[in-house]
């Protein structure tokens, strides 16, 4: 659903689709059957993966400089890792009462967070244009006055080809998106990952989404660090050359999220339970680190192409959130806890060579990409709209977009 916020705008799309949810949402909680509760958990997903999508496209017409953005972000992905901590903790201890439980308090929530979505402002830049140039139209009785995206005829064959696409062809074609997902979906994997303090200590489900609690911890530390630190590095780059440590950051965060796979991986009855619980706390600092900053280099690389971006990698990243669960069962009963949690912890440290990559040969990949040259010229025209609308004896109709991503 993300794409066609790039079309119609981020408030129509945001509210159809958390219609979509809060009603399947309460169809969850009341469906009769396990078929049924299976079919409303999928409409309401659905629903739901839309605001995660669409969040770096509303803040990338919001905030035009990379600091705001990065701070924005940073707090969104702090405030946003808290759902998939308390989510556990809630349904195990509602659960027992009554599993409809879990979903009532999923729809107390929706509800309360409606007045704040209906209140929200239309934020994507060329609906905004459309608005004014069809408010000047009227006031004026100037046919000419025109948006560049009313000059955008869409038909339905050019919406499922070109918009709906848009972030498989990203996923596909794009480098940048490709190699970000992978490595978002590896660490979003590890985080879903089953915990399984039940087997070894004999917790309750309650008591193991407690154990959720530091990686929230983690999280938290990550948002402090990440904000102290880009004030450091916004002035340091400011200097000629900027020095060469600038960059260590990555060299910090990234084993921060392999190393509490190991730590994890040493839990045993004769091990008192608090030691593999804090391990989960580097891994929630390291795990939040990659994701603001990965995040954020989405989103400053497309811009208005950002809710397309966020939307293929939040969309791989939760297939291998639901895949991975299925495997581990198996994995570890093979491998054993250590080594099982070992190889996870192994394979986030092959994936962390993807933002050396970035730092090395990003500008080249942005300079290739299709979907950056098209920002390009989009930002043009629409700076070329703005004026036009401030100096109404110069308006003209505009170019037509030549090539359609």
């Amino acid at each position: 659903m993300s794409p066609l916020s790039e079309s119609y705008g981020r408030k129509p799309v945001l509210i159809a689709t958390f219609v979509v949810f809060t009603a399947f949402t309460l169809g969850t909680a009341l469906a009769p059957t396990f078929a049924g509760l299976v079919i409303m958990r999928l409409l309401a997903g659905i629903g739901a993966s839309t605001p995660i999508s669409v969040i770096g496209g509303v803040y990338a017409d919001i905030y035009n400089t990379r600091k705001a953005r990065g701070l924005v972000i940073t707090i969104f992905m702090a405030a946003t890792t808290w759902g998939p901590l308390i989510g556990p903790i809630a349904s195990g201890y509602v659960a027992p009462v009554s599993w409809r439980w879990a979903y009532w308090v999923s729809l107390i929530v929706a509800g309360a967070t409606w007045p704040f979505l209906v209140l929200m402002p239309e934020t994507y830049g060329p609906i905004v244009l459309k608005r004014k140039a069809r408010y000047l139209r009227e006031k004026q009785g100037d046919a000419n006055v025109v948006a560049p995206v009313e000059l955008q005829k869409q038909d339905l064959r050019e919406l499922v080809v070109v918009v709906l696409t848009r972030p498989i062809r990203m996923f596909l074609f794009e480098a940048i998106v490709t190699t970000t997902c992978l490595y978002l979906s590896v660490v979003y994997a590890i985080f879903y990952n089953p915990i399984i303090f039940r087997g070894t200590y004999g917790f309750t489900s309650g008591q193991v989404g407690l154990t959720f609690l530091p990686i929230g911890v983690g999280s938290m530390i990550a948002g402090g660090i990440y904000l102290v630190w880009d004030s450091f590095l916004a002035r340091s780059q400011a200097k000629t050359p900027a020095p060469a440590w600038t960059q260590i950051e990555e060299y910090i965060r990234l084993p921060l999220a392999c190393l509490g796979g190991p730590l994890f991986g040493g839990q045993r009855e004769s091990i008192h339970w608090i030691v593999p619980t804090l391990s989960a706390l580097p891994f929630g600092l390291g795990f939040l680190l990659i994701f603001m900053g990965e995040l954020n280099y989405l989103v400053d690389a497309y811009e208005v192409y950002a809710a397309s971006a966020m939307g293929a990698a939040s969309c791989s990243r939760s297939l291998f959130g639901v895949v991975l669960p299925f495997a581990a069962k198996p994995m570890y009963n093979d491998l054993g806890v250590a080594w099982a949690c070992s190889l996870l912890g192994f394979l986030s440290l092959l994936m962390s060579a993807i933002p050396f990559v970035f730092i090395k040969f990003g500008d080249r990949i942005r300079a290739n990409s299709k979907f950056c040259r098209e920002l390009k010229q989009k930002k043009e025209e629409e700076e070329r709209a703005k004026y036009e609308s401030a100096h109404p004896s110069h308006q003209s109709v505009g170019n037509k977009h030549e090539e359609g991503v």
